[in-house]
């Protein structure tokens, strides 16, 4: 018990992979069907909303799309990476810009997402994973 509460090598190759198969499915689905399918297409309300920070009106397809269909790709191994990155710029936008003036109660979800966002760019997708089929 002491082995696997306290040293990182009795953890085999097959748990990482499969915790980090169980987190990105988390996160991705999450993501997509809990934020981003209510964004697709974006409404005439979400695309002001991301004028007035400042940004141009086709950013809100770029952030409904990040959320949902990137989730997606984050839930499958496909493309993980390049799609995490997408989502930590739109989680960071998120929580800096959007939520900036907010109490972290308010910011702490989009803080929470682009924290697993900036693990998952880093550790890659893992094993059990699309991008692994395809590579291989």
């Amino acid at each position: 018990m002491k082995r696997f509460l306290f040293h990182a090598e009795a953890y085999s190759s097959n748990a990482l992979n499969l915790g980090l198969l169980f987190f990105r499915v988390a996160i991705g689905l999450t993501m997509a069907f809990a934020h981003g399918m209510g964004k697709i297409p974006p409404s005439a309300q979400f695309t002001g909303y991301v004028t007035s920070l400042g940004m141009p009106g086709f950013m809100a397809w770029g952030a409904a799309l990040a959320e949902f269909l990137g989730g997606i790709l984050i839930a499958t191994g496909l493309m993980t990476r390049l799609n995490s990155a997408a989502l930590a710029v739109t989680m960071a936008v998120a929580a800096f810009m959007a939520h900036g003036a907010d109490p972290f109660a308010k910011q702490e979800k989009a803080l929470l997402y682009l924290v697993c966002c900036i693990f998952l760019f880093i550790v890659g997708p893992g094993k059990l994973s699309l991008d692994r089929v395809i590579n291989k």
